[in-house]
């Protein structure tokens, strides 16, 4: 197994079901898989937690919690008991921690402020039943270009200040496609220190054709991977670096097995320190 790499199964999911992406991570000796919740729900939950025990993978996360403002208190506490659902999946599969998008400006609204107050509140509300679980609660901010829709947390900061309100059970999943770019990156990655939950990698293509569907294999693009490795590590992180591309005309068509085989050629070549 190679014990340093996960891959998140967005990155092939186009490709594989549950259980295929199982066996083609366990064909090219991948030491850990973060699934996604449909993936989970495709094959059910208990036979998902059977799955990934019987492969004797690490879970080094679930994808997704979050999407935490609502139009009416209804919207809002629908979204509070779906992300419980979601703690009660992350720990049948023994996952690292449920990776939070916290969503962006609910329908209609102009009002960011309000919606960063909602997911603080959606936060809070679920705290209780991760600690009750010891699932550990991965905030993820992403780049700013999806304030609007998919995150209204866009900066380590903003998700960090969120983590000292909460207190402990929570802390944060560093995306290099959402964070590179940051110029407080260095000193927020140093101030997370034990709250740095999950890494998660590919790289940033130029051009980019589309925002959320041409992210690049690492290597392929701009981002300082080493670099941001070397500060992750720094602040004390010794978990997985977690492969996540969403890539629709390009990684998504390929073969599974190439797609691995590149990932695993990548991470040794341009992404280890």
């Amino acid at each position: 197994m190679k014990p340093g790499l996960s891959i998140n199964l967005a990155t092939i999911r186009q490709q594989c079901t549950l259980p295929r992406a199982i066996e083609v991570c366990l064909r090219h000796e991948v030491g850990g898989v973060a699934p996604w919740r449909d993936q989970v729900h495709a094959v059910g939950l208990k036979e998902a937690a059977r799955l990934v025990r019987a492969s004797g993978l690490k879970v080094t996360g679930l994808c997704r919690g979050g999407m935490f403002p609502g139009a009416t208190p209804e919207k809002r506490r629908e979204k509070i008991d779906d992300n419980i659902r979601a703690i009660e999946e992350a720990a049948a599969i023994n996952a690292d921690c449920l990776v939070l998008v916290v969503g962006g400006l609910p329908e209609n609204s102009r009002d960011i402020k309000g919606a960063r107050e909602m997911v603080a509140e959606g936060l809070a509300a679920i705290l209780p039943e991760a600690r009750a679980a010891r699932v550990a609660l991965a905030i993820e901010p992403l780049h700013p270009m999806y304030a609007a829709d998919r995150a209204c947390v866009n900066t380590l900061r903003q998700a960090l200040d969120l983590c000292d309100t909460l207190g402990e059970g929570i802390g944060v999943a560093v995306d290099v496609y959402h964070v590179w770019w940051d110029p407080e990156l260095a000193e927020q990655i140093a101030r997370a220190g034990s709250r740095l939950l999950a890494h998660h990698i590919c790289d940033w293509l130029v051009p980019t054709r589309d925002l959320l569907l041409d992210r690049g294999m690492m290597g392929d693009g701009v981002i300082d991977l080493k670099g941001i490795r070397r500060m992750i590590e720094g602040a004390g992180f010794r978990g997985s670096q977690e492969v996540e591309i969403f890539s629709a005309e390009n990684w998504w068509k390929r073969d599974p097995d190439d797609v691995i085989r590149t990932c695993i050629e990548r991470y040794n070549t341009v992404c280890c320190a």
